[in-house]
């Protein structure tokens, strides 16, 4: 099958450092690729893929260093030379919101529009519903709430490449884990209070973003000072299997209805156990009592840490491979491909169906 990825222009393809939207896109894409399709990525220069690779952009927006640029202005170009070509793909694959809505009416039923953000924004409604022939793809059931009548074509969870992390079957100096981003619905500082009142170390491996520094300055630094904790900023994936796979548990506190969650399959991946809120997708994710602990509170939370020996790490890992492996969720999307592939090819046929039979 001829297939198009097309990617944000956000980060590079996979990112450099944090980043999940082009990371899932670049293990999709080389899945695809190992399946034996033939795939086109739509990237900015800098990614690193096994398809054939059209650079929509120079750089990524995040590390072009120009202080003037639109990444309005980026996208639609790219939009731009997708629909130029499109007729030299089955199926188009877009990872870019609703920015090509407006551009591929006539083809909508050779695209597939994965939604990788959160659904409660206030003109998303709209939006599905001035294009509702658009087939959506969303990463977890809960994302689905806020738009329940979309046009939804089914549930994919994210996968990565199985051999990218490394699993530790038993962690060196064991410690709790905060990995992602600073932020308020993070809730670092939850992790933080764990981790005191367990009496656990905590390493915090986070980004800090310019709309999030004075957050961070006023509420979380101020707790740093602290001998459990260690703030160690924001790491990249090749840092990311040694700092996940030697920690007791990876701490998910999060406060926000979160569509997915990509670094509780990463810790999973490690063998290392995910103890999370029951907020968002986590249920859909974390399998209770096996690969992680979700709590209510923080009760409940500085009480799981202390059963998180009971749980098996190689289980854990198992559960990665079974439900979050690249190849799992690119064979998930295949099935979409082909059944989009043909309900198109049947709905070529039918008019010259209807004029032999008139």
């Amino acid at each position: 099958m001829r297939i198009a990825q097309i990617a944000p222009l956000y980060e590079a393809v996979p990112p450099r450092l944090y980043g999940g939207t082009e990371r899932i896109v670049a293990h999709l894409t080389d899945a695809l690729v190992d399946l034996g399709h033939d795939v086109t990525l739509f990237a900015s220069g800098e990614a690193r893929t096994q398809a054939k690779l059209v650079v929509a952009r120079d750089e990524a927006i995040r590390l072009d260093p120009s202080p003037l640029k639109s990444d309005l202005a980026s996208h639609l170009a790219m939009m731009y030379e997708v629909s130029s070509r499109r007729h030299e793909f089955d199926v188009m694959h877009f990872h870019v919101d609703m920015v090509h809505f407006p551009f591929f009416e006539a083809d909508a039923g050779r695209t597939i529009t994965t939604l990788h953000g959160r659904l409660d924004l206030k003109d998303l409604g709209g939006v599905y519903t001035r294009w509702p022939r658009y087939p959506l793809v969303s990463i977890s059931d809960d994302q689905r709430r806020p738009l329940a009548d979309a046009n939804w074509l089914a549930t994919i969870p994210h996968g990565l490449a199985a051999g990218s992390y490394r699993f530790t079957a038993v962690p060196d100096r064991p410690y709790l884990a905060f990995l992602g981003r600073i932020s308020p619905e993070k809730r670092p500082d939850r992790a933080i209070e764990i981790a005191k009142r367990a009496g656990m170390r905590l390493r915090i491996a986070a980004k800090v973003d310019q709309a999030d520094r004075a957050y961070f300055h006023e509420k979380i630094e101020p707790l740093l000072d602290h001998p459990l904790i260690e703030f160690i900023g924001e790491i990249g994936d090749d840092e990311k299997a040694l700092f996940l796979g030697n920690a007791k548990a990876l701490l998910f506190p999060i406060d926000w209805p979160e569509p997915f969650g990509l670094v509780m399959i990463e810790a999973m991946a490690c063998g290392t156990p995910v103890l999370a809120w029951r907020c968002g997708s986590v249920p859909e994710v974390v399998e209770h009592g096996i690969s992680g602990f979700i709590v209510d509170g923080m009760d409940e939370a500085v009480a799981a840490v202390g059963r998180l020996d009971r749980l098996d790490r190689r289980r854990v890992r198992a559960c990665f491979d079974r439900r979050f492996s690249a190849e799992v969720m690119a064979r998930n999307y295949l099935r979409l491909y082909w059944r989009l592939y043909r309900d198109t090819q049947t709905a070529r046929t039918r008019p010259a169906a209807l004029e032999l039979a008139g």
